[in-house]
């Protein structure tokens, strides 16, 4: 079944882990693929041509059809330049996946500005960025689109020396419902995926280096079908889901809210009664 046929697919960060999964599984369902990447390290330094190239070369091996870019989705130009790139070679541009990012861990104390910056840069405005001019382009067309973001385990609960990345992430999970409420009149859906995956980003975490099974048990491409799922005429009435992939596990991430709680006091809550009722507040007993 070719789920894609006929649609145009841009990938961002596409050159290896789950972009490249990404990239070979909607080739294989008959869309036409820009494989974004700009080759550099997973840190952000450098830079080349050769990691997304060696991924269209996978895909036209396989009979598929897909070009290559090289730009850096993180600033204006470089996410212009992509969609451009898609729009030049396949006239349009159906399915925006934002899967490019960037790690630079350190405990909060430690953290640099730089570090901050570089990351948040990369994985949030890249998101913007893309999102934006897709989108747009998207909306004139009149004929509906999918967009696909990537959030994290990391920024929906925490996790221990990843505040840049965390607060990307949880960045990257408003920005999701917040688009996929404005863009839901044209059509377009937006959802996220939060996968677990052993990748060149995530091969020496401690959570990795604790499953010597991972290899086998969170490979990339357990987590490609749920994003060809999202792009696909199959989940063309889901939009603002977060769909989180851990191996063969998949469930769905929702904000959790309490039930409300009134103030014995006519006037008002105080801070004795909020310490005295909080667990009624907080959902427990």
């Amino acid at each position: 079944m070719d789920l894609l046929r006929g649609k145009v697919a841009a990938i961002t960060g596409a050159g290896g882990g789950i972009g490249r999964a990404h990239a070979l599984l909607f080739a294989s369902h008959g869309a036409r693929v820009v494989v974004n990447d700009v080759g550099g390290t997973r840190d952000g330094s450098g830079g080349g041509h050769a990691m997304a190239d060696h991924v269209v070369q996978e895909i036209q091996e396989a009979g598929g059809t897909a070009v290559a870019d090289h730009g850096d989705v993180s600033e204006p130009e470089g996410a212009e330049g992509m969609v451009r790139r898609a729009i030049d070679s396949f006239g349009k541009l159906d399915i925006l996946v934002n899967n490019a990012g960037i790690l630079r861990d350190k405990s909060l104390r430690k953290m640099t500005v730089e570090q901050w910056d570089l990351v948040v840069k990369v994985h949030l405005r890249g998101t913007f960025l893309c999102t934006q001019l897709a989108a747009a382009h998207m909306a004139e067309r009149d004929e509906g689109g999918r967009i696909i973001n990537t959030t994290s385990v990391s920024g929906l609960m925490g996790n221990f020396g990843q505040a840049n990345y965390s607060a990307a992430k949880a960045g990257i999970y408003g920005f999701t419902m917040t688009s996929a409420i404005e863009l839901r009149k044209h059509r377009i859906t937006v959802n996220a995926l939060a996968p677990v995956a052993l990748t060149r980003m995530t091969e020496d975490l401690p959570m990795m280096a604790a499953m010597p099974d991972a290899p086998d048990h969170l490979s990339p491409a357990f987590v490609s079908p749920a994003a060809l799922f999202l792009a696909s005429e199959l989940g063309a009435d889901i939009t603002g889901a977060i769909v989180a992939v851990e191996g063969k596990r998949m469930y769905v991430y929702r904000m959790v809210q309490t039930a409300a709680v009134l103030p014995h006091d006519p006037d008002g809550w105080s801070a004795v009664e909020i310490s005295e009722r909080w667990g009624e507040i907080s959902g427990g007993k």
